[in-house]
């Protein structure tokens, strides 16, 4: 595996009492898919929130291309290459599709009709509601708007927390069909997801959070035939493999 594209070492955040992530270090290779599955609670939002600047943690450190980003300005970390779509989507809603998508692209140095028309090549739907506000969208729509902003910044790597969230079975195929793609494309992806299955057919290494802290990784494989995965996060499906 090359060198780190993304690297969390010893992450510790907090909010007041709550020690929401305990010693947590992982890695992402230029690249991948990587998925943090677990249970509602137990830190995979916080995880990308601290990556990203959202929140200060108290101990640890991450580092972007071996750049220590930790404490950094969520918008300093977007220049450096690091986009996050949150859980909720957090669109504009009074802004309309196209104004939604040129906020996404602001650190980019020109480029936004190139950035514009990748969008459009993975979300064609986005295109036929450009001037529509973005709140008067569907759940769907929704989702791929605000996909499509963090790709506006032409981001080196990509975190999606809950992509799938109350979607429709078919949309949820969809999305993770479009994040295979976006990853195809060269875009590394941090995938946060409940939908273990999906998340683990998409993904190439996956780790599990439980309480804050890692207690399991390996390739999506292999944590997809885990006895563990299979009875806490897999029921009783087949837990198909991720991609070789």
């Amino acid at each position: 595996m090359s060198a780190a594209l993304l690297a969390v070492e010893s992450l510790d955040v907090r909010y007041g009492a709550i020690h929401a992530l305990r010693g947590v270090s992982f890695s992402v290779a230029a690249g991948e898919i990587v998925t943090l599955i677990g249970s509602n609670g137990a830190g995979k939002s916080t995880l990308l929130r601290a990556v990203s600047g959202l929140v200060r943690p108290s101990a640890g450190r991450v580092l972007l291309e071996g750049v220590d980003v930790t404490g950094h300005r969520p918008e300093a970390i977007v220049s450096l290459g690091c986009s996050h779509v949150p859980e909720g989507r957090r669109i504009f809603a009074n802004l309309s599709v196209l104004e939604n998508l040129r906020m996404g692209a602001w650190p980019r140095r020109g480029g936004e009709a190139e950035g514009l028309e990748r969008v459009f090549a993975l979300f064609p739907r986005l295109r036929e509601r450009l001037t529509q506000a973005g709140g008067t969208l569907s759940g769907g729509e929704q989702q791929m708007l605000a996909i499509g902003r963090a790709l506006m910044a032409e981001p080196k790597v990509l975190l999606l927390d809950e992509p799938s969230l109350g979607l429709a079975p078919l949309l949820v195929k969809q999305i993770f069909s479009i994040v295979r793609e976006i990853n195809a494309q060269g875009t590394t992806v941090v995938l946060v997801e409940q939908n273990a299955h999906q998340a683990l057919r998409v993904a190439h290494r996956a780790y599990v959070l439980e309480t804050g802290a890692l207690a399991l990784e390996g390739s999506a494989r292999e944590l997809a035939s885990d006895p563990r995965v299979r009875a806490a996060y897999l029921g009783d499906g087949d837990g198909s493999p991720g991609p070789a």
